[in-house]
């Protein structure tokens, strides 16, 4: 049973930093690519970034390139989201998702697994 759990949410400073991350349980997380989504209040579901199955890295969201990476733990299948530089406009309800396959899908509808997701707030 694919399964993706995502940890390490919580309160921040604007400026500050948080490493989000995404379990993977069910399949080989190495495989295949990984993507993280976010929701803010009232607004629709929104593309951060994604890695595939090679490391390449997609920026779904120009607004946090420079701010954000992600990265991949192969012996923990987890993926991490390090996100610094943080401002209040990152606040949101942030999701892992996968679609099972290797590369980095153009949108959320190439996703068919998500996690429960974890919230991010950012204020002072």
């Amino acid at each position: 049973q694919v399964q993706l759990v995502e940890s390490g949410g919580g309160l921040v400073q604007p400026g500050g930093s948080l490493r989000l991350s995404c379990a993977a349980s069910g399949f080989t997380l190495a495989y295949y690519a990984i993507g993280w989504f976010r929701q803010a209040p009232g607004q629709e579901r929104e593309g951060v970034l994604c890695i595939s199955s090679s490391d390449g890295i997609t920026y779904y969201a120009d607004s946090v390139k420079g701010r954000f990476t992600i990265s991949r733990d192969k012996a923990k299948n987890t993926v991490y989201l390090q996100m610094n530089s943080l401002k209040p406009e990152d606040t949101a309800v942030y999701y892992c998702a996968t679609g099972l396959i290797s590369r980095c899908p153009y949108g959320s509808s190439g996703y068919t697994y998500w996690g429960q997701g974890t919230q991010v707030t950012v204020s002072s």
